[in-house]
């Protein structure tokens, strides 16, 4: 099965790695929006736009998947009702999730700016946490500084401060930040790191199931 995978950089190649290793008998085709990198301080339009046309060349794939919240939360809905016959699949926030684990009823949510004020994390949060206190530390920088090679760089005081006050899950919200996954499970060992990759590749074996 061929599996189209897009983000603006490298949480598109790194989520593409994990597939690869989970489901390597499928065919992956990325799509690297560079160039107009990073989405996530852009408008709901702007990103609905940019992700149109740069998923154009996977239109030929069994699925494409969104490895890239901002895209998700803004975009899929408009690309599902203008592609009925594309199956897309899209990262998104694990607000659900989180909200069930967490055990202090507080949680961390690390998204770009795009996704943190989108209707579809709103929902989510409306749904399934809204007895949950979420801190949502700035992050505009990081996609930017990942892409640049310097991940090591990024200051994590924000976090740091989240969990001191109690918040035992942190939700990686953009694919960028898998980057910082290794450290910020050596800096918080007490906190649940949730991301959705594990997830999606299920939901693309029950699709291949079905093909």
């Amino acid at each position: 099965m061929k599996i189209g995978i897009f983000d603006t950089g490298t949480g598109g190649k790194l989520v593409a790695k994990r597939l690869k290793k989970l489901l390597p008998q499928h065919l992956y085709i990325t799509a690297i929006d560079r160039e107009h990198a990073p989405y996530g301080n852009r408008s709901p339009e702007e990103i609905i736009t940019l992700t149109d046309a740069a998923i154009q060349q996977l239109l030929s794939c069994d699925i494409i998947v969104l490895a890239c919240n901002t895209a998700t939360t803004n975009a899929i809905s408009s690309l599902r009702q203008r592609y009925p016959d594309v199956c897309f699949m899209g990262f998104e926030p694990m607000i659900k999730s989180a909200a069930a684990l967490t055990k202090s009823h507080h949680i961390t949510l690390l998204a770009t700016n795009a996704t943190k004020h989108s209707q579809r994390l709103r929902a989510l949060i409306s749904e399934y946490a809204t007895d949950v206190r979420i801190d949502t530390p700035d992050t505009h920088a990081w996609a930017q500084m990942i892409d640049q090679g310097l991940a090591d760089d990024i200051i994590l005081d924000e976090v740091s401060t989240s969990v001191a006050d109690g918040s035992d899950v942190i939700v990686l919200g953009c694919t960028h930040y898998l980057a910082l996954k290794r450290r910020l499970q050596r800096l918080f060992p007490q906190c649940r790191i949730l991301e959705p990759t594990a997830i999606i590749a299920k939901r693309i074996s029950d699709f291949a199931k079905l093909a």
